[in-house]
């Protein structure tokens, strides 16, 4: 059931909820969250879409905030709220508003979402594309107890890194650091089966991918060795390789949807790791509402930590963005390459990175992201 309303305020939209909900007979509300999606009209369907879907498992009322500020004087001067409501079927298992604001309501949007919100629920916003430099000082932000951003879709991810780093705030996540939840997981599982000692990592992926940037902190974090980031032809993250006393430990996924792990003295085998959709991101993220203490302890590592294979520093290039040249322009010497000597024991907590695999082998030039 849908239902559009046409410069109106708060008070009515939310009459206009119960009374959808009183004919479709689900006069209860059996919602656990409320998300405020942040978007603009050309993302607006993609992100309703995820958000719909995810609310199956996390039953949610979704506020999609589309803020149209207007181009003439006379249009940002006027000051004009619409909304279309759904609920039933077209929401998932929850209800959907679409608030479009107008002129000068585009700067207030916490004035219109906060009577929206649910009662005694958590708040989660997200931001699919243009998030703030400092998420949690948004006003819309700070009504949220979780902050998901990603840095994929900024148009420097290097950089939208290091500012997501300096900005955290607990509560703040990234979608690029959900979707290697995978990976993290198949390394320590795999280090959990050989305990070794690991000497340093290699973690290969596509330019621009602020992923594959995000999966070699955690390893520099975790396991404190020199971590190097080779560009591949993707698609997105394509292997990682651990380099330890007893041999390497690979986990190479050349085409998106089946890894092979390799370890020494053992049969290679194959793994599901398929790329996964923004539905099952942000549902990923739904489950945990508490602060993502790996994820602060991995983004404030720093991208300048991670070498390139030609031993200069991996951000640098990657930022500026000429094709051919990124992994020979970086400046400065490597701050990791400081040995082997600082490897440490890998307990079932810890990871290791991939080697140069097939996948590496068809690498040195930049691929979109």
């Amino acid at each position: 059931m849908n239902t559009d309303l046409t410069d109106t305020t708060s008070s009515k939209i939310n009459n206009a909820l119960t009374e959808a909900r009183r004919s479709i007979g689900a006069a209860a509300i059996g919602m656990v969250l409320t998300l405020v999606i942040v978007t603009d009209e050309g993302s607006a369907y993609d992100a309703l879409k995820a958000a719909a879907e995810a609310s199956r498992e996390h039953p949610s009322r979704i506020l999609a905030v589309i803020k149209r500020p207007g181009r003439s004087p006379r249009a940002r001067a006027e000051a004009r709220l619409d909304a279309e409501i759904r609920v039933g079927s077209d929401a998932g298992t929850g209800e959907i508003v679409v608030l479009r604001l107008h002129g000068e309501l585009a700067s207030q949007a916490q004035s219109v979402v906060l009577p929206l919100l649910l009662p005694d629920a958590p708040v989660v916003v997200w931001w699919p594309e243009n998030a703030p430099d400092h998420p949690a000082a948004d006003p819309l932000g700070a009504l949220a107890q979780r902050r998901i951003t990603d840095t994929m879709t900024a148009e420097s991810p290097v950089d939208a890194l290091g500012a997501r780093a300096e900005a955290y705030t607990p509560g703040d996540t990234d979608l690029a650091w959900t979707r290697i939840t995978p990976w993290r997981s198949m390394l320590a599982a795999a280090m959990d089966q050989r305990r070794a000692w690991v000497t340093s990592a290699v973690v290969e992926g596509e330019s621009y991918n602020p992923s594959v940037e995000l999966l070699g902190m955690w390893l520099a974090d975790r396991l404190k060795v020199p971590v190097e980031r080779v560009v591949s032809n993707g698609p997105g993250l394509t292997a990682v390789r651990l380099r330890t006393d007893g041999g390497d430990v690979v986990l190479d996924r050349a085409d998106g949807l089946m890894a092979t792990l390799s370890m020494p003295d053992q049969p290679d085998r194959q793994v599901a790791l398929k790329r996964r959709e923004t539905t099952e991101l942000i549902a990923e993220e739904l489950r945990r509402l508490d602060p993502d203490d790996i994820y602060a302890a991995a983004v404030r590592v720093g991208v300048d930590r991670l070498t390139s294979s030609d031993g200069s520093k991996a951000g640098g290039d990657q930022a500026k963005g000429d094709s051919a040249s990124e992994a020979s322009e970086a400046s400065g010497a490597s701050e990791a390459s400081s040995g082997a000597a600082s490897a440490g024991r890998v307990t079932a907590a810890s990871s290791a990175p991939a080697p140069k695999t097939a996948s590496a082998k068809r690498t040195t030039r930049r691929s979109g992201s």
